[in-house]
């Protein structure tokens, strides 16, 4: 079998497990105890990831030297931060939010005609990895590649509901901005210049791609995730969530965070990417996803990636006697196909 073409086993719609009715969840979705959400690692009521008003960003010096502090303090502790007024329109958020939900009420011969495949991720799928026999997560998703243009396939986009691809499209470009303004604030937090981490990705030639999560009703959803601990493997990630239903979790130190999500914020995260360039002074963070007895849930996820051929290492002015070079060059296409071959598995990101 070639895993570039081919999944290792037929595909079972997630969504149409749910809705077939049944009581009990097939044994190919039940994680190991350790790994159940009731079970393992416990979690945190207390705590919650830092929310910033990114208006401080246009507002005079110290409210931007403040701004920017807050951003920095967030991705060295927590590797996550809620952005609010952060220049994306809420009701464009609103619109890909309905409008992704409505694609996937559609009929699922009408689903079908995206099935995806390995090779690229790109359209309707149900799995991540590609190991025969793996325990699977409780979701459904959908992947699109949006830059660079080269990859960028719009027979792969969806044509119902009749506004998703315009939606897409503002909605990409909208929030590819909104990157761009981060990569700069973590820069300057970091110490070199404001452009650094966006030459390390390729300047104007980044990858961008985004994957929009369907997790339907789970009758067992003490034994299950809708998507497995992992962290990033990418550069960095904005997430819009369900704000209706709770969902994702942070592994904070030695617990699981539940975030509550803000009205009309975005959840960031850095990946694998910005942990390797800072040389681990920015974290990417192991996460998860809940799945809900009574409802569905959507989030939609933005990834900001580097060129695929560039190497990614640690930037040499955060290289010292003290803190040496903690990885070894890597370009995100050789780590990316890494983490195909296995999927979400915990934390990938080793130092050397």
């Amino acid at each position: 079998m070639d895993y570039m073409k081919d999944w290792p086993e037929p595909i079972v719609r997630v969504q149409s497990l749910s809705e077939s009715g049944i009581t009990t969840i097939p044994e190919r979705y039940i994680k190991p105890a350790s790994l159940r959400p009731e079970i393992g690692t416990p979690c945190s009521k207390d705590l919650s990831i830092p929310v910033i008003d990114l208006s401080g960003l246009k507002q005079d010096q110290p409210s931007c030297n403040s701004t920017m502090q807050a951003i920095s303090d967030a991705v060295r502790e927590w590797g996550f931060l809620q952005v609010v007024n952060h220049g994306v329109s809420p009701a464009l958020m609103k619109k890909a939010r309905e409008d992704w939900r409505n694609f996937f009420h559609l009929p699922m011969e009408e689903k079908h005609k995206y099935a995806n495949s390995p090779k690229t991720y790109e359209g309707y799928g149900s799995r991540l990895g590609i190991e025969k026999g793996a325990i699977l997560d409780w979701g459904d998703y959908y992947f699109l590649h949006l830059l660079p243009k080269s990859l960028k396939d719009p027979n792969k986009w969806p044509s119902l509901p009749p506004s998703i691809k315009d939606i897409i499209e503002e909605y990409g470009k909208e929030v590819v901005k909104l990157c761009e303004r981060l990569m700069k604030a973590m820069s300057v937090s970091l110490g070199v210049d404001e452009e650094y981490l966006q030459r390390a990705f390729g300047g104007e030639d980044v990858g961008v791609c985004m994957r929009t999560n369907y997790y339907p009703k789970c009758p067992q959803p003490e034994l299950t995730l809708g998507l497995s601990a992992h962290s990033d493997p990418g550069g960095m990630t904005v997430l819009l969530v369900d704000d209706r239903v709770q969902g994702l979790q942070v592994r904070k130190d030695k617990v699981w965070v539940t975030i509550k999500p803000v009205p009309d914020a975005f959840i960031v995260n850095v990946g694998d990417q910005i942990q390797v360039l800072s040389n681990a002074i920015y974290k990417s963070v192991e996460h998860r996803v809940m799945v809900n007895a009574n409802e569905e849930r959507i989030s939609i996820a933005f990834f900001y990636n580097p060129r695929s051929d560039l190497l990614i290492g640690p930037a040499p002015e955060l290289v010292t006697p003290d803190r040496p070079a903690l990885y070894q060059p890597m370009t995100y296409d050789d780590y990316r196909l890494f983490i195909r071959k296995q999927g979400p598995q915990g934390k990938s990101l080793k130092s050397t």
